[in-house]
């Protein structure tokens, strides 16, 4: 293990110790209900990541695999009983096989295209699938909705399952992107991203690993969307089936960086944290969207690739500095007379070992 890798993993240990102890610490309930919405959010945009950042595919239907995802733990519980409270995350990796399942034809279909068509195609699908769940009454309640069971939990704590559950699949979540930026899937993500013509021509299966990387994004998407569905208890479809659940975690992820294992989760963190704190700040005046946009308006404009790129840029560029700095010690005093001195010149040039600063 490189000395690089053994402190990424410990960031990612003590993130996640921290981010575990805060329900033990009496938090109010509408912080844990803030945590709660961010760590939703944290995931989807990680999911995301692995379509939209590494295979460079921008999918705008997203929010279409959401409403999936929670349409089917609500219509599985309309028939089944909840008694312990953990039945529906007992059955989240059903979901996500069930998703992923749906989204293999889809993704099959729209990746035909490439770029711009790509995002059109799947933001159509997330509005044909909002208005079959208008439609589809009997199925889905139409626009009067459809409810979950109560999570028989204590008052007390209640959101402190949901909490927990959100936190292991933002871990799955980053493991596997972790995962495939050390693996062959990674590499092959990348050539696809950069040109996927001449990766088919040096051998990468392009098709197999851009259907792996949809399916594994979309059923992430699902399992949050069935959380979800739990928490809040009654769906409809207009917020199930959201594009602005889509644009949300696309923002999320330009923002804190596509592309790298911590970007999404902090764009994430700051983006939706600054919306339901303005939210709870500013009421139903709507004015809370207003202060949401100029946050995000003014770390892009101050870093318009994202945080992480940007940082890593700079801390290269610190590191380059003092290479160069501890590479070039000071010559001796230039001697009085100019043609010796060009001389010098001349004989330094010749013999000096250019200074390059690390690339990788």
């Amino acid at each position: 293990m490189t000395r690089s890798t053994g402190l990424g993993a410990a960031r990612g240990v003590v993130f996640f110790a921290v981010l575990a102890a805060l329900p033990e610490l009496g938090l109010a309930h509408w912080v844990l209900n803030m945590l709660v919405f961010t760590l939703m959010y944290a995931v989807m945009s990680s999911a995301w990541n692995l379509l939209g950042g590494f295979a460079g595919y921008p999918s705008l239907g997203h929010g279409a695999f959401f409403g999936i995802g929670a349409y089917a733990a609500t219509l599985w519980f309309q028939h089944h009983a909840v008694h312990t409270g953990y039945e529906p995350f007992l059955l989240l990796p059903v979901i996500g096989l069930g998703v992923a399942a749906v989204g293999l034809p889809i993704a099959a279909i729209a990746m035909r295209t490439r770029s711009d068509v790509f995002a059109i195609v799947t933001i159509t699908f997330l509005f044909v699938v909002q208005t079959l769940a208008f439609n589809l009454r009997g199925l889905t309640g139409g626009a009067q909705g459809v409810s979950m069971p109560v999570p028989p939990f204590p008052g007390s704590s209640v959101e402190e399952p949901f909490f927990l559950v959100l936190l292991g699949l933002l871990a799955v979540s980053m493991a596997l992107t972790w995962a495939s930026m050390r693996s062959k899937v990674g590499l092959s993500l990348a050539a696809v991203r950069a040109d996927e013509d001449k990766a088919a021509g040096v051998g990468v299966h392009v098709q197999g690993v851009k259907l792996l990387a949809f399916c594994v994004s979309v059923a992430l998407t699902g399992m949050v969307g069935a959380v979800w569905a739990y928490y809040e208890g009654f769906i409809y479809p207009q917020f199930a089936v959201d594009p602005l659940i889509t644009i949300a975690i696309v923002l999320m992820t330009f923002l804190g960086g596509r592309a790298t294992l911590w970007g999404p989760i902090i764009g994430a963190f700051i983006l939706e944290l600054a919306q339901q704190y303005f939210a709870y700040a500013l009421g139903g005046s709507q004015f809370y969207l207003i202060a949401y946009a100029l946050v995000f308006l003014v770390v892009m404009i101050l870093m318009p690739r994202g945080i992480v790129p940007t940082v890593q840029d700079r801390l290269r560029m610190r590191r380059r500095r003092r290479t160069v700095d501890g590479a070039s010690p000071s010559g001796p005093p230039l001697p009085a007379d100019p043609q010796t001195a060009a001389a010098a010149g001349g004989a330094a040039r010749a013999t000096a070992p250019a200074v390059r600063g690390d690339r990788s």
